[in-house]
């Protein structure tokens, strides 16, 4: 957390909120969570940027600048709010961006391990850490013939591939969950051992679950909230992450929880053989 569509929804917020705003002054709290460049240069790097547009790639969040782009990781519990300049600083804002306007833009990270990257324009999608990402859910190229090609040599389950960013960018934990259900693919199951029917399945679902994730603002899990006053519904939409021992929607079997790959998995041993 957050995956593609709680990014989704925070690019969509600030884009409404501090479009065409300028950067005056940077202040960073805890070094750590800047990248690249050196704390010092990336401050004054920002200083006079105009924000001219927000953009996404799978879960990066980017800030469109006049001479770079400003690239936001949230990791596990990164957020955003708006803060006055003259609002005390909470205990988990750690880096503070403050504009022409007077509003201030707070990185708000109980976890710290968020990250930010400043590239030059010509830069940013050449380097890590954009240049290893895979295909947009929703990129012509991905086909079924591209997964099976990209599967083929895979030995791990389907659920740990499903999540490998090089492939299928903005997939993680909650959402790989819900499509693999309605995909009737078992998360154990061997990827290069997965039919073309079994892919075609994950594309088209991988689509429509994100879709109507972003929809309807992302998933609210635990403390994670997409943006100050933005609360994502569709964790109430879930069909089986996060529904253990509750029934299968569609069969009523108990749905179990297990650990693939390190990561908790949700599924029905029934409509997932």
């Amino acid at each position: 957390m957050p995956e593609l569509p709680e990014v989704e929804t925070v690019r969509r917020t600030l884009k409404r909120t501090i479009l065409n705003e300028e950067f005056k002054e940077v202040y960073i709290y805890y070094p750590n969570i800047i990248e690249t460049p050196n704390p010092d240069l990336f401050k004054e790097q920002l200083k006079g940027q105009k924000i001219i547009d927000f953009l996404r790639r799978g879960k990066f969040l980017i800030f469109e600048l006049t001479d770079y782009y400003l690239l936001v990781h949230l990791r596990m519990e990164g957020k955003f709010f708006m803060r006055k300049h003259d609002d005390p600083l909470t205990k988990h804002e750690h880096i503070a961006f403050l504009f022409k306007s007077g509003v201030e833009l707070r990185y708000h990270d109980t976890r710290k391990f968020g990250r930010m990257y400043l590239y030059h324009k010509e830069d940013a999608f050449k380097m890590k850490p954009l240049s290893e990402l895979g295909l947009e859910p929703w990129d012509d190229k991905l086909t079924v013939d591209y997964l099976r090609q990209k599967y083929k040599h895979k030995k791990l389950p389907i659920k740990s591939v499903l999540l490998d960013q090089s492939i299928i960018t903005g997939i993680g934990n909650i959402y790989a969950d819900e499509i693999l259900f309605l995909s009737h693919v078992n998360p154990l199951k061997i990827a290069c051992d997965l039919t073309k029917k079994d892919c075609l399945q994950i594309i088209d679902n991988t689509r429509n679950v994100l879709m109507q994730a972003i929809e309807k603002g992302g998933t609210t899990i635990r403390s994670y909230e997409s943006s100050e006053g933005v609360h994502g519904r569709f964790q109430e939409s879930l069909l089986v992450h996060n529904r253990e021992h509750e029934k299968c929607p569609n069969c009523g079997t108990e749905i179990i929880k297990i650990r693939v790959g390190g990561r908790g998995t949700y599924y029905c041993s029934k409509c997932q053989k």
